[in-house]
């Protein structure tokens, strides 16, 4: 309808083309074979995922024109390396690498500038904690910290601050229309981390008993610290399969150990 026309970098989104997704299918198609044409029609095809995406940020002060612009990168990218065979939704491929390169955007170009000593303070800290952490087996207090890099408690708190941005425990950070994925999904829960030489054994055993792809990402995810986005870079399968595949073989160790 004419009254809810959004115009950016010129564009009116109200006549933009939605393709289906048996018109996405032909147009990758045609796109592998070397038509280019194809690749500019799949772009104006998904604006609108990309204004989607773009919505959470209308409240910002950041350029909405510059936001889409990024946003179209993004977009880019995922068509060109979107393959067909992974039988997934380009939505599902897409959404992440959109929302990756916009929030890259705001992260190097935030409003509120930092000074350059705080900025270096603050990753001389990680480093030492890093340090500090492997060598002690836990993470070091505020005070080994301040100690070992010569700083005031307010210099440390500061700096440890500085490059932190608010975020709500209950914000979103994935959605493919089915599954979402929750910041406090992704946390680690350290109020039940001690348990049984016994319970230990008998989620080994379970783990064995896992299908081959879900063994694989309960290890990455759990031993090795991997995360979704990276899984689902190596794998070449969407963030929102990764996330599956994580909860069943997590619900699958419970009901073999319960």
């Amino acid at each position: 309808m004419a009254r809810h026309k959004v115009e950016i970098c010129g564009i009116n989104t109200s006549s933009l083309k939605v393709l289906s997704n048996k018109e996405m299918e032909e147009l990758f198609k045609a796109l592998k074979k070397g038509d280019m044409l194809a690749k500019e029609k799949l772009v104006n095809g998904n604006l609108k995922l990309v204004l989607s995406i773009l919505r959470k940020y209308n409240n910002r002060a950041d350029n909405m024109d510059d936001l889409f612009q990024i946003g179209c990168i993004g977009l880019i990218k995922a068509i060109d390396n979107f393959d067909l065979s992974h039988e997934v939704r380009f939505s599902t491929y897409a959404v992440p690498m959109i929302l990756g390169e916009v929030k890259r955007y705001l992260r190097d170009n935030n409003s509120v500038r930092i000074a350059r000593s705080i900025k270096d303070t603050a990753y001389k800290i990680a480093k030492e904690k890093e340090r500090l952490s492997l060598q002690l087996g836990k993470e070091p207090t505020s005070k080994m910290l301040c100690d070992n890099l010569h700083l005031s408690e307010y210099e440390l708190f500061l700096a440890e601050n500085a490059l932190k941005e608010s975020i709500s425990m209950s914000e979103p950070i994935y959605n493919d229309g089915g599954d979402v994925i929750y910041l406090s999904d992704q946390l680690e829960d350290k109020s039940h981390n001690s348990y049984s030489l016994e319970e230990r054994l008998s989620v080994k055993e379970a783990l064995n008993k896992l299908k081959d792809k879900e063994k694989y990402i309960i290890n990455a995810r759990y031993l090795y610290g991997k995360t979704q986005m990276e899984l689902s870079e190596e794998l070449g399968i969407s963030q929102a399969q990764i996330s599956r595949l994580e909860k069943s073989g997590l619900d699958n160790i419970k009901r073999m150990i319960l």
